[in-house]
């Protein structure tokens, strides 16, 4: 068994305990440039690749083993492919699919503190060993009444240590993103509310029942049953979804064929949720969704939802359409609306934002101006993360802009955008449109 795999025996809980293991990476990290700086002096050419990857390799240790929020911001991290350095983008991924499981009694532990009883006293059957281990839960094989289920169990302490944990993990994010504090504080404070929400198991059951019924009728996306009588606070029974994750599923060489109707079900269950029910599954990470052995699209997780309010969903979509975009006036309207452009800035910074927010909606709202779009084409993409990289370093976009909105309705769609890619889909666009208003 490698390294990664190792079972957890024991998550530290407390403030202490958990800040204690920050510090201890931080001890490290410094050891690390240290140690780069050092070899640095004998090889003057030397770049940055090694210390990125110690530093990387570190980091990841402690936030798995930490779990939880922590481990979450990291795994949010490397989906934004072009804010990290490359070393901890496949790094971090890790935990969209693997962290170290817990061991058995935590889980037994774990049951007994919410059911008052075993996992062997409420299913025929139940597996101690984990199948997938992600940042906030892990999952479990069982079986009742011939049923083959899925048990998602939350790891001890994850829920209580949001708050903390965050504060903790500041310092690393701030060093990593470059963002200034305050555009830090608006990040940290809407990833915080998302991961309440998230660690709330009883939450997502409803939530889930109420978008499976929602989304049933979308064709060729599947979803398991919820089971409430089977979940408490920290642990959700659900019915197992046989089928590959996305990475698996690509390994067996799908047909253009079958990788375009998973596509489309991906579009079509987005966009659907965006447009039509405003609120929409704001976590699109490759673990999240299983390809059936029919070559249907499986969700498996709908713990993280953003709910798009009226003052934000129409400015935002609205600048998909070509329409508004022509009429310059109320383009920046829109803009001001969603804080793009602000209160104080004068006529120059004005036309400065309004010429960078349009130059960056028209590349975003590509697939939204034809019929079709083809994912595969990579001159999109690169022109995306060059555009990213190149706002980036502008000492304008230092200053935080746009309302807090953006920030997990932005990873829905990049997120989107990125698994079409890997997918290399070509999807009909037009399926499910915004709502747009053409005046504000």
């Amino acid at each position: 068994m490698n390294e990664e795999n190792k079972e957890q025996n024991s998550i530290p809980t407390s403030k202490v305990q958990r800040s204690a293991r920050f510090v201890k990476t931080g001890f490290k990290i410094g050891g690390n440039y240290v140690k780069h700086y050092s070899k640095k002096l004998f090889n003057p050419g030397m770049n940055k690749d090694e210390l990125n990857e110690d530093n990387a390799a570190d980091i990841y240790e402690s936030l798995s083993e930490l779990k939880g929020s922590a481990l979450k911001v990291a795994q949010m991290l490397s989906m934004d492919k072009n804010i990290l350095p490359t070393a901890y983008v496949d790094k971090f991924s890790q935990s969209q699919y693997n962290a170290p499981p817990l061991s058995g009694p935590l889980i037994v532990q774990t049951f007994r503190k919410y059911f008052g009883k075993s996992p062997e006293q409420i299913y025929d059957w139940f597996n101690l060993k984990s199948t997938n281990a992600a940042s906030i839960g892990q999952v479990h094989e069982a079986e009742l009444n011939g049923e083959k289920l899925a048990v998602k169990i939350q790891y001890p302490g994850v829920g209580d240590s949001i708050s903390s944990d965050l504060k903790l993990v500041k310092p690393f994010a701030f060093r990593l993103l470059g963002m200034s504090e305050k555009e830090l504080d608006i990040y940290m404070r809407e990833v915080e509310e998302r991961l309440l929400e998230e660690t709330d198991y009883e939450l997502e059951v409803r939530r889930s029942i109420e978008f499976t019924e929602a989304c049933k009728d979308l064709k060729n996306v599947v979803f398991p049953t919820y089971y409430p009588e089977l979940s408490k606070k920290r642990i959700i029974t659900m019915s197992w979804l046989e089928g590959r994750h996305l990475k698996e599923y690509l390994q067996t060489n799908p047909s253009q064929g079958s990788r375009n109707l998973i596509g489309q079900a991906l579009w079509d269950f987005y966009n659907f949720q965006q447009h039509e029910l405003r609120a929409v599954h704001a976590d699109p990470h490759p673990g999240n969704f299983m390809i059936t052995p029919e070559g249907k699209l499986g969700v498996i997780d709908f713990g993280c939802i953003k709910e798009m309010p009226d003052d934000f969903y129409y400015p935002f979509f609205s600048t998909t359409s070509t329409d508004l975009l022509q009429n310059k006036e109320e383009t920046i309207k829109a803009f001001r609306q969603l804080e793009m452009i602000l209160p104080n800035d004068n006529a120059q910074q004005t036309e400065f934002y309004y010429q960078a927010y349009k130059e960056m909606i028209v590349l975003f709202a590509k697939p939204y101006m034809t019929d079709s779009f083809d994912f595969s084409k990579t001159d999109f993409f690169d022109r995306l993360y060059a555009f990213g990289e190149k706002i980036a370093k502008m000492p304008e976009f230092k200053q935080a802009r746009g309302v807090k909105h953006f920030i997990y309705v932005n990873r829905t769609n990049f997120g989107l955008y990125n698994i079409l890619h890997e997918l290399k889909a070509e999807v009909k666009t037009d399926t499910y449109r915004p709502h747009v208003l053409l005046e504000y």
